[in-house]
């Protein structure tokens, strides 16, 4: 590189740096607005610091890694970036286009890619983007693991990661197929009765393997929300949100279907509802997976997230199988469940991971097979077949905003002194009828509590009381 142009680049890169807000750096995953928070030149810094991470960890001098993106208005841009920062670190890039989060997955651990990046912000509104990254055999980089490094390599650093030979970009076709014939063959090929099924993928990247899954599966399909738009013309694709589901509730019962499946941004988090509408609280999908899972695999761990959702670890001991409890977050609770041997784990907020041959990661396709063969073998409705699992009561997830998030959990851990503390994450409070999770925000200061009891009326009580000493 002349001298000249060398000069002109850093001073750019320099005057960039100064553009990026490095909060957008997260524990599990890079993601803010993009044109406030970010522009195309992080993607390209970020492709090209990855690389020189992925080398020195590697040994490989021409590793090659997966780009691919989600539907948003912004992510062509931002994936021409990053292809750009990728190649030019000297790695060669498969380019395997929209995608879903699991199907990218998938691509970087089933064909051994040496890592991957996809664009995407999940489910955020459609202002935001950002990007989550894998090692080989797409095992997670979490902030402590390599996000938080590369913030500093890229905010601090001045002299970005380059080198004399860049790498080449081709396109790879054919893994969302490919993915969908694996977790058929995972699942054993079931028999499956023909549902009448309710699908709102959000204009989102769901609605590309259910496609695909639904031509070897038999249903009676109600496409909703199909057409992938990053406008997100109908409501915002975070089916967490109770008011994100309410078009899907009307329909499942206008058209009498059997059940309903909503996914969000990304398509890694998946949400079930019975025949009359009502959301399945996902520690009771998750208590089902386990159940499922430990009879396929006896005696196994399986991990789950410290936010209440007690059915799990119950249905887990009662099949003799062995919780591990976990933080909250995909990329921890993936990087404990790797850690430990697990064959299963599951979040409260939708997430469900498997261990396959070649990796573990989301598996929204396969958490749908294994639902769906269950019911068909059990011959009840939806919300007769989760009664048993039904059998604690959940206040969902309650956020507020404080000035101070440790000072809040400091008077918690003092409220409720004589209650069994754990504090992996947060704070959890636990008595005999009733318990509690209450953890910071990483990005801004508010507080989360999940709150469980033995009755509904407990749970109530129970609520308010935690809720008052957070607000004061």
């Amino acid at each position: 590189m002349p001298l000249l142009s060398a000069a002109w680049f850093f001073a750019g890169f320099t005057r960039f740096m100064n553009k990026v807000n490095p909060e957008i750096f997260k524990a599990y995953d890079i993601r803010g607005v993009y044109g406030r928070d970010f522009g195309g030149e992080l993607a390209r810094a970020l492709g090209r610091e990855f690389v020189a991470m992925i080398k020195k960890e590697s040994g490989k001098g021409k590793p090659a890694i997966v780009v691919g993106c989600d539907m948003r208005l912004s992510s062509p841009e931002i994936k021409e970036n990053l292809i750009k920062g990728v190649t030019d670190a000297g790695a060669d890039v498969a380019d395997i286009g929209l995608a879903s989060t699991p199907t990218f997955y998938f691509a970087v651990a089933n064909y051994r890619y040496d890592g991957g990046i996809i664009v995407s912000a999940s489910h955020n509104p459609k202002e935001y983007n950002g990007f989550k990254l894998v090692r080989e055999r797409a095992i997670p980089v979490s902030g402590d693991s390599g996000i938080y490094g590369l913030r500093d390599k890229i905010i601090k650093n001045s002299k970005p990661a380059l080198t004399i030979k860049n790498g080449s970009a081709t396109t790879k076709a054919g893994v969302l197929a490919e993915q969908i014939k694996h977790d058929l063959k995972f699942c054993g090929f079931p028999k499956i009765k023909n549902f009448k099924i309710a699908i709102d993928p959000a204009n989102a990247m769901g609605a590309q393997y259910f496609d695909e899954l639904f031509k070897h599966l038999p249903a009676d399909l109600i496409r909703m929300n199909w057409e992938l738009n990053g406008a997100f013309p109908a409501h915002e694709a975070d089916p967490y949100k109770e008011e994100n589901l309410t078009q899907i509730s009307k329909k499942i019962k206008e058209e009498n279907a059997d059940l309903g499946i909503a996914t969000d941004g990304d398509g890694d988090r998946i949400f079930f509802l019975n025949e009359k509408g009502e959301a399945i609280e996902p520690g009771i999908v998750r208590a089902i997976l386990s159940k499922i899972f430990l009879r396929e695999n006896p005696g196994a761990k399986i991990c789950y997230d410290i936010r209440p959702g007690r059915i799990t670890p119950d249905t887990i001991l009662e099949n003799g199988g062995r919780p591990v409890i976990t933080k909250v977050g995909h990329s921890l609770i993936k990087e404990q469940a790797i850690k430990e041997g697990a064959v299963f784990a599951g979040e409260s907020s939708g997430h469900f991971y498997a261990k396959m041959k070649f990796g573990f990661f989301d598996t929204p396709v396969i958490a749908t097979i294994k639902i769906l063969k269950e019911l068909s073998d059990s011959g009840q409705s939806f919300s007769n077949f989760v009664k048993p699992f039904q059998k604690y009561f959940h206040s969902g997830e309650i956020n507020n905003r404080v000035k101070n998030v440790s000072e809040v959990l400091k008077k918690i851990k003092q409220a409720y002194g004589d209650a069994k503390i754990n504090e992996l994450d947060g704070v959890s409070i636990e008595y005999d009828d009733w318990w509690f999770n209450v953890r910071g925000s990483n990005t801004e200061p508010v507080i989360r509590l999940n709150l469980e009891a033995r009755s509904k009326e407990l749970m109530k009580v129970k609520r308010d009381e935690v809720l008052k000493i957070i607000r004061e």
